[in-house]
Formats: structure tokens, sequence, C-alpha cells
């Protein structure tokens, strides 16, 4: 039988290693940046309506890491495109999701990315820093058709960013489980704009 003193002492002792571990993990949560879409453009061509953007401060040094250590990484890209109408709810025009990803090879000392937005184009490169950069840039991206579009009407365009959970080798989830620390979405940022 567990006595109210030896309960007491049990509460104690679970609150100090709560403590213990918030004192260890919440200098890297506090200085950490928050995860942010920047530069973001949004333009045409003869034919579609286009969207540049990229996100900023998503790279900790735990994700770079794991993306050394060869962990395949993915960046979710969600945009919308709705015609604002006043007397009505917006009618939404587009709803693209798109996937950046990045994956490490340790024997060839090179990054290979996929970029669906460029046609699916797979970039090698060596260069860390550059890889980094394709991988939270979004170029070129084609929203719609222009044709689908009405002059003269208001158009809100909504984006945001998202870091995809990591699906890690079964005997990697026990030793690894402070990697969600770095998982990041930013808020949903939007461009209004007339045609």
């Amino acid at each position: 039988m567990i006595n109210s003193g030896t309960l007491g002492n049990f509460r104690h002792l679970n609150c100090a290693l709560v403590l213990l571990l918030f004192f260890f993990i919440s200098p890297e949560i506090s200085s950490a940046k928050e995860a942010r879409l920047s530069d973001i453009i949004v333009t045409n061509t003869r034919d579609h309506l286009l969207s540049y953007f990229n996100v900023r401060d998503c790279f900790t040094e735990e994700m770079n890491r794991a993306i050394m250590n060869g962990i395949s990484t993915k960046f979710t890209f969600i945009v919308k495109l709705y015609e604002i109408r006043s007397a009505w709810f917006d009618r939404k025009i587009a709803d693209i999701k798109l996937t950046h990803a990045i994956e490490y090879n340790t024997l060839k000392n090179e990054f290979s990315l996929l970029l669906p937005e460029q046609n699916n184009k797979k970039v090698k490169t060596k260069d860390f820093d550059r890889a980094k950069e394709l991988m939270a840039d979004v170029v070129a991206l084609k929203v719609v058709r222009l044709n689908r579009l009405k002059r003269g009407v208001l158009y809100q365009l909504r984006m945001k960013a998202e870091l995809d959970k990591i699906e890690l080798p079964f005997y990697l989830n026990y030793v690894l489980f402070f990697l969600s620390l770095w998982d990041f979405e930013t808020d949903w940022y939007s461009v209004v704009f007339k045609y």
C-alpha cells in the first residue's frame, strides 16, 4: 500500500522530471525562428496565372543533421485560389498540393531533389546550401489557366507550407523521437489581386 507521503514524493519527482526535460528542450524551441513564407509574387504568362514564393527559417540544425544522415525529407506546399464574391461565399477555383522532396546519398555525396511544379524536374547537386534553396523555393507554379478567370474580378491566392512527418525505420523511432520538434507548418498567407 502506498501512503500519501510516498504518493506526494512521486508527484514531486514527476514534476521535477518534466521541468528538467523542459529545461533541456526549451532553449532550442525558444531560440528557433518560426518558418514563414516570403517573396510572394503573383504574375501571369499568356496562358497561366503563376505564383512564386519561398519558405524562410525552415531548416534547423536537427533537420540539417537528419538530411545529412540520409533521412528523406519532404515539404508540402498548399495553394488555393478563390474568386472573391461580396454577396455570397468565395468560390474556389484551384486547390493545389505539391511536394518537394530531398534525399542525400552518402556514398555519392550528392543531394537529389524532386520539384513537381517544374514538370517533375529532378535535380542533383553536391552543394547543400543550393539544395536547401531549391527545396524552399516554389518557382513558376501554374495555378490556373487564365481563361478560367474573369476580367475586373477580385481574386485571393492563399498558400502555406508544411514539413511532412518523417517516416523513420521502426528501430529508429524510439532513438530519434526528438526529431518531431522540428516539424513545422507556416501560417496561411494571401494575396488579393484584380485580374
